[in-house]
């Protein structure tokens, strides 16, 4: 692809997000009864390509639960309320309850609470009761620390999280960890990222990890890319690291699952993304607008409270129905928000595709903003929300 020259002497690629895209549909159509949304990683076979965001305002033990019965896996962030509060509740009454000029300052004070690691183990149990495959998330920086309380928690998946995670960190202030030595030695399958780029998710799929986190940016609570100027646009990042996969399958034999997370708002930025070469996706603000989510009809990221250099807003979501009815419908507007899944299988079967696999695929093209492809009216008069 040929670079844009943005000025002598530097020059740049163009990037595209998921609404930049459409998918094209192949010469035949499937009966969307014949449509298969399973996915595997590792051991496990799930119904649907979703792990949650370990987000506090997404994911609780009991929405983690809901989340496994409902086909998919819910990540708990166990740097989070929940590992720092026994009952915190009035913790998520001070951040929804807070006046937006406010809001950072009172994420920092409820965030300051230190961890309590005994906790891990307990909010597992929780989870365990209700799900299938109990899921939980960790920063790199925090893993020493909670490696040991991880283990014996006896997770089924674990997380190594951030907003750039890489395979080579360098610190002359203190010891890296070494993420490949972390990988090859825990007693469960690990999902490591985020990345956005072909080198970097080859790196970090030589570490043996059974995924790759893919998303730097994009999400709709996150401000990285406002605040520190880092990220790339989801289509793109998703098709790099795709192309990483395709050369670390070649050299070893082993298929490293991708999951897309962030920039994706609807059925179709599923479809999407899994055609540029994603297995599953992460949802943050999608599942956050869920009844039973703890946000209370808000969310915010996990570096909306960084202490020094906070890169996060609180945004409202509201309460678009229950979890089900988000993921599997019916839906009761036509905006694409709701029944997910639903959508993201009838997107299968009109473009004539029956797995994710052959979904991969896919041909794509770059599409006009909506506003230009004959939906100004929807966008004019609110209906559909020019989805």
């Amino acid at each position: 692809m040929a670079d844009i020259e943005i000025g002598f002497g530097k020059s740049g690629r163009r990037a595209y997000g998921l609404d930049e895209i459409s998918i094209v549909p192949a010469r035949r159509t499937r009966d969307p009864d014949d449509v298969d949304i399973s996915w595997e990683i590792d051991a496990y076979r799930l119904p649907l390509p979703l792990l949650s965001s370990a987000m506090d305002s997404v994911t609780s033990p009991e929405t983690a639960g809901l989340i496994g019965r409902l086909g998919g896996i819910g990540v708990l962030n166990v740097e989070g309320l929940w590992t720092r509060y026994e009952d915190p509740a009035p913790a998520f009454e001070a951040i929804t309850n807070a006046p937006d000029d406010e809001v950072t300052a009172r994420l920092q004070e409820v965030y300051a609470a230190p961890l309590i690691p005994e906790l891990i183990g307990e909010r597992v149990r929780q989870i365990s009761q209700h799900a299938p495959l109990v899921s939980a998330a960790v920063t790199p920086q925090r893993a020493p620390q909670l490696l040991d309380h991880l283990a014996a928690a006896e997770l089924d998946l674990l997380v190594i999280q951030g907003t750039v995670v890489t395979a080579e960190h360098k610190s002359k202030a203190r010891k890296p960890l070494n993420l490949k030595k972390v990988v090859r030695e825990l007693p469960m399958p690990v999902v490591v990222g985020g990345c956005a780029s072909y080198e970097a998710g080859l790196h970090l799929m030589r570490t043996g990890a059974s995924g790759v986190l893919v998303g730097v940016g994009p999400g709709a609570a996150g401000t990285s890319r406002r605040v520190l100027g880092v990220g790339v646009p989801q289509a793109t990042a998703v098709a790099d690291v795709r192309a990483a996969r395709m050369r670390h399958l070649d050299e070893t034999g082993v298929y490293v699952h991708l999951i897309a997370d962030g920039g994706i708002a609807t059925g179709g930025d599923i479809a999407k993304a899994i055609a540029c070469g994603a297995d599953a996706v992460m949802l943050g603000s999608p599942l956050a607008a869920a009844e039973e989510a703890p946000g209370g009809g808000y969310h915010w990221g996990m570096a909306s409270p960084h202490e020094a250099l906070p890169r996060g807003a609180r945004v409202h979501v509201g309460r678009r129905g229950s979890l089900e009815e988000i993921l599997l419908g019916p839906a009761r507007e036509a905006d694409g928000r709701s029944n997910l899944f639903g959508a993201l299988a009838s997107a299968m079967a009109t473009s004539g595709y029956v797995t994710l696999k052959q979904l991969q695929k896919a041909d794509v093209m770059v599409a006009p903003l909506i506003g230009a492809a004959g939906k100004a009216l929807q966008i004019h008069q609110g209906a559909g929300k020019g989805l």
